[in-house]
């Protein structure tokens, strides 16, 4: 009886969502298996976190409130009287900063390897999109408990968005909803990190996932010739991928449950600025690079010229799966010196910020 009652529901659903085409594609794709193969693993890895970013999101939503006069006090509330309020905040905020780590590695592993290559372009580009998103996420998650430092670090963000060529004056005002960091401010941030960017992420995320599915796993050029094991994607790979998950959604818990996130004095705007503020490690290498050029480089402000620099950098990672292609040497060699140095940059002047 229960296994007709299982057959009928089977075939119910196989005739709406075709589960038996879905299960024959899930048995044929494969995972080739080499010494560079634990990098695979970091999408999925991205995805883990950003799956405890929804969950815990959502349950932050039932109790924050996006107001200048009642954001503080509603995670202070969380903190302190909603049960494991402060452990589902604490996970929502380091998981926030170890999925943008996980970012990170997935880009620049995913750049040494050169899986950039055609025909996964679309993957590559999306993949860009979808850090420029967390990084929106990051951006204006970090003022929604309207502590001190979240207030001032935000200015001080915006104040350098600023100074993009052209437009950067006025998408900082938009952002501001004014001249100053207010509650138009807070309203905007919360509506843009609750709604426009899940809408964006959601999007970018359906077809990255799609051109990966399509394309499968890229092999580095070390291993393209060698005879190398192939497992199958479904359900080895995916059983590993949920290991490492669990492996690492227990490390988090334990590791929240000693260092919960913490919580500054609510912000005053009339207040003088505490020293030492930076904002978030994220964006502390371009802070930190921006701060040692001098006034003027020529004719042109060093902010000015900073900006328009990280904006070549960004064009640049667009531009780079249709000009190194792996037929020319030559632009595989300068292709991995400029991304061997830009990483390079990029620590040294996170740990240089994080120093001072």
């Amino acid at each position: 009886m229960a296994q007709m009652l299982k057959n009928k529901v089977y075939g119910w659903l196989d005739q709406r969502f075709a589960l038996g085409t879905m299960q024959e594609l899930a048995g044929k794709k494969t995972v080739p298996v080499h010494r560079h193969s634990i990098w695979y693993y970091m999408g999925g890895i991205a995805v883990m976190f950003l799956i405890i970013q929804v969950l815990t999101g959502g349950l932050l939503m039932l109790y924050y409130v996006p107001e200048i006069s009642a954001a503080h006090a509603s995670i202070v509330t969380i903190n302190s009287q909603v049960d494991f309020g402060w452990f589902v905040r604490s996970m929502h905020s380091w998981g926030a900063n170890l999925m943008i780590l996980a970012l990170f590695v997935h880009l620049f592993t995913t750049y040494f390897l050169k899986a950039y290559r055609p025909p996964r372009e679309i993957t590559w580009l999306t993949g860009l999109g979808l850090l420029v998103v967390v990084f929106g996420f990051g951006f204006t998650g970090y003022l929604l408990p309207w502590d001190e430092v979240a207030f001032f670090a935000t200015k001080v963000g915006l104040d350098i968005a600023s100074q993009v060529p052209f437009v950067g004056e006025t998408i900082a005002t938009i952002l501001r909803g004014g001249a100053d960091v207010s509650q138009a401010t807070l309203s905007r941030f919360f509506v843009i990190h609750v709604f426009l960017l899940p809408l964006a992420l959601v999007a970018l995320m359906g077809v990255h996932m799609l051109m990966v599915q399509l394309h499968g796993m890229s092999r580095p050029d070390s291993v393209k010739d060698q005879a190398v094991r192939e497992e199958k994607f479904f359900p080895t790979f995916v059983l590993k991928d949920l290991m490492v998950w669990l492996l690492l959604f227990n490390l988090l818990a334990a590791f929240v449950s000693f260092y919960p996130w913490g919580l500054g004095p609510e912000a005053d705007p009339f207040a003088a600025a505490p020293a030492g503020i930076k904002p978030e490690w994220y964006f502390l290498g371009m802070f930190q690079f921006l701060k040692v050029l001098p006034a003027y480089i020529g004719p042109f402000e060093g902010e000015h010229v900073g900006m328009a620099l990280f904006a070549l950098i960004g064009l640049a990672f667009v531009v780079i799966p249709f000009w190194e292609r792996g037929q020319n040497p030559v632009r595989k060699m300068w292709a991995e010196l400029f991304g061997s140095v830009i990483l390079f940059l990029f620590i040294v002047f996170t740990v240089w910020g994080m120093l001072l």
